[in-house]
Parts: structure tokens; C-alpha cells; sequence
């Protein structure tokens, strides 16, 4: 019988276990901390976004900042229709939100961890806690893994100890021969310590468009103005995709932010000016245009040089170009990022050139494989990165018995 050693019971590691003591092998994952699927139980809000409703491969790649062409293979194998299969074959339904996040129908992060734990105790894996692998030794028939003060032997592992902040971190893997990518931040919210907009806390707009100055990445949605800057899914999505270029600029930016994703500078404009011409004794701050919440209503006024009581036909030429160009490009100030936990994810990892996508077997050592966040794939939010853990974990179990 093959002995695998699987490093980190996260997502990956028990879907690479589960899947691998069902071809037949001795299975034993190793977590450092004193629990496993943590970051499973706190995802989606202690909801679990198990996966996202891209049935279309084309439509899935879309939402991975690194990663796509290994992706593309590895997804031929296992895709969000057998994600969806297999926990349902588990007694787990999941629903579709309208955005198109998957979550199980009873709203409960839990129920996602109790499914992998008991399959992974139904297949018979032997769970380690509090047992940090620290080195990795190859044999001539197999490795050693060193945990603690003592060496266990195996013939196959499988590593999916998942992102580290720091090069640290990876550095069992390069010991091994690995190249590494970096690790950066993805997934973070804009910090504006400068800017009075964070004096709107609470206020959410639900489809502005993201621009980062002097670069063609953008991204639109809803965005939320926090205590410290600017969060929601735009921004996040849109530090996904910038990670490397924000990182190199050491995370100072200019953003451009259009209130309303769908309408043009013109459009906005002659709005303006229709409104100025029908209702030349309202005041400017009383009735806000475009749906805008009433406070950034008041705000976008105030940076335009008027005051809220101002009514519409004392408003100058020059002030309807300025609160126009504030509603079209609102020009915020990014210095320096916030990263909370439960969104926290890595871009960067084990470089995908060493990996074969079809097995996720390592091509510098054989009989090491790599699964989930570990590897230099990430994804923005909406169940991205579970998918890529279900998918490279699910080849890396099944491979590895073979």
C-alpha cells in the first residue's frame, strides 16, 4: 500500500487526502496548528464560498490574476460542474447567489467541514495536529518527514501548506530545488489616510469603476467607503489584479473612481444640465442625482466648490465641469493597503514551470506534488481560489497513487 504525507489540512489537503485514500493509499495529513479547515470555517463570512457558477471554462479563467494557462489544464480534469457534483453526492446542496457565488443551502461554513472530515475519516486518514513539518528529506524509495522529534517515512507527499506572506515560508520547497515566485498580498482594500472621502464610513455605491492611474487595470462593482479608505468587491478584485504592478509601486497610486460604471462623461453631463434647467430653485444638496448615496451626494458638491444650499440656477458654468468631472473621476489617493485575514491570499508560490498541471507532480523531484495556494495561482473573490483547492487537490490526490 502507498504512504502519502500530506502537509496542511486546509481546503486542498483534505480534498488531496479524500481523494487518495479512495484509490487505496495510507493517507496522514500534517497541520501545524491545532485544527484543520480553519480558513474553510471563516470564509464567505462563516458561510463558505464553496465555488462560483463559471460552468464555462473560458468564464472561470477570467477571474485568475496568475495562473490561467496551468489552470486551463488542470481544469480539463475536475471543474466547478464535479465541485458541484461531489458534495451534492454528499448530501451537501449548494445554491447559486445572484452574483453567482455558491454557497451550501444551509448558510453554514460547518457543514463544508464536516463533509471533508467525515469522508476523510470514512477513507480511514490519519490526522496529525500540532505536528509542523520541518524539513523533507528524499530517499531512494520514498522521504523522510521530519515532525517534531521524530522522522516518519512515506513514498509519495503532497504539499498544500498553502500562501506565506513571507519568502520564508517556501523555504522547505526551495531546499528541494524549487523556485518560488515572491509571495505579495492580493485581495486588500485601499488605505487613503489623506483623502476626507474616509469621512464617509459605511457609504456603498453598487457599481463604481476602479481605475488605477497610468495603467490599463480597472475594475468595476460595488464599492464601500471604510474608515480607513476604500473596500468592496471592486477594489479587491482590482488589487488582485494589480498586486505586482501596486506592490512595485510600493503601494502608492492614484485611483480614478467613476460613481456610476454605466454612464458616460456626456450622459452625465446633460444630466446635469437638465436638471439645472428644470429645477433652477432647488438647492444643489437636496435632491441627489444618479441614485448617489445623499452624504457622497454632498461630498462630490463640496469638492466641486459649492455649498449644498446653493440652488441649481446660481450654479456656474466652471462648477457643473468640476462636480461632473468628480462624478466621472473622482481622483483618490492610494497610500498603503490594508489585508484583513479572512481575505488574505498570496499571489505568488512554487513556480508553476515546475509543476505538470495534469498531475500536479513536481518536474524537479518526483514523488512530491503540489496543491492549492502553495502553488503561484490566486483568484479574486467569489469562490475562485476554493475552486483552484478542489480542482489541484482533487489531480493531486488521484495522481499520487498512481
Amino acid at each position: 500500500m502507498i504512504k502519502i504525507g500530506i502537509i496542511g489540512g486546509g481546503a486542498a489537503g483534505f480534498f488531496a487526502a479524500i481523494h487518495a485514500a479512495e484509490n487505496g493509499a495510507e493517507v496522514i495529513i500534517y497541520e501545524k496548528t491545532s485544527k484543520t479547515l480553519s480558513k474553510v470555517k471563516v470564509s464567505g463570512g462563516g458561510r463558505c464560498n464553496v465555488t462560483h457558477a463559471a460552468f464555462q471554462t473560458s468564464h472561470l479563467l477570467k477571474n485568475y490574476p496568475r495562473g490561467v494557462n496551468f489552470l486551463k489544464k488542470a481544469f480539463r480534469e475536475f471543474q466547478v460542474r464535479d465541485t458541484v457534483e461531489w458534495f451534492e453526492s454528499k448530501g451537501v446542496k449548494l445554491k447559486t447567489e445572484e452574483d453567482g457565488r455558491m454557497f451550501p443551502v444551509s448558510n453554514d461554513s460547518q457543514t463544508i467541514v464536516d463533509v471533508l472530515r467525515s469522508e476523510a475519516d470514512k477513507k480511514g486518514v490519519r490526522i496529525e495536529l500540532k505536528s509542523a513539518v520541518k524539513k523533507i528529506e528524499p530517499k531512494d524509495d520514498g522521504f523522510l518527514l521530519f515532525v517534531g522529534q521524530k522522522a516518519e517515512k512515506v513514498d509519495r507527499v503532497i504539499i498544500t501548506s498553502g500562501g506565506s506572506p513571507k519568502q520564508e515560508g517556501y523555504t522547505m520547497y526551495q531546499d528541494l530545488g524549487h523556485d518560488i515566485a515572491a509571495p505579495i498580498p492580493s485581495l486588500f482594500t485601499f488605505n487613503t489616510p489623506g483623502e476626507s472621502l474616509k469621512n464617509l464610513p459605511g457609504i456603498t455605491v453598487p457599481n463604481a469603476h476602479v481605475r488605477l492611474e497610468g495603467t490599463k487595470l480597472s475594475y468595476e462593482g460595488p464599492l464601500l467607503i471604510t474608515h480607513w479608505g476604500v473596500s468592496g468587491p471592486a477594489v479587491l478584485k482590482l488589487s488582485a489584479f494589480g498586486a505586482q504592478w501596486l506592490h512595485d509601486h510600493n503601494y502608492n497610486a492614484n485611483a480614478h473612481i467613476r460613481w456610476v460604471s454605466e454612464l458616460k462623461e456626456e450622459e452625465i453631463r446633460n444630466t446635469l444640465l437638465k436638471y439645472k434647467s428644470n429645477h433652477p430653485k432647488r438647492k444643489v444638496g437636496g435632491y441627489p442625482l444618479f441614485e448617489l448615496p445623499k452624504r457622497l451626494w454632498e461630498h462630490l458638491i463640496e469638492k466641486s466648490g459649492m455649498n449644498s444650499d446653493l440652488v441649481w440656477m446660481n450654479v456656474s458654468k466652471k462648477q457643473i465641469n468640476s462636480l461632473e468631472q468628480h462624478i466621472f473621476c473622482y481622483i483618490l489617493h492610494v497610500n498603503g493597503k490594508i489585508t484583513f485575514k479572512e481575505e488574505f491570499v498570496t499571489a505568488g508560490g512554487v513556480s508553476l514551470k515546475e509543476v505538470n498541471p495534469k498531475t500536479m507532480e513536481s518536474r524537479i523531484l518526483k514523488g512530491v506534488y503540489f496543491a492549492g495556494e502553495v502553488l503561484d495561482i490566486d483568484g479574486i473573490t467569489g469562490g475562485f481560489n476554493f475552486q483552484a483547492a478542489w480542482t489541484t487537490g482533487y489531480i493531486a490526490g488521484k495522481s499520487s497513487t498512481t
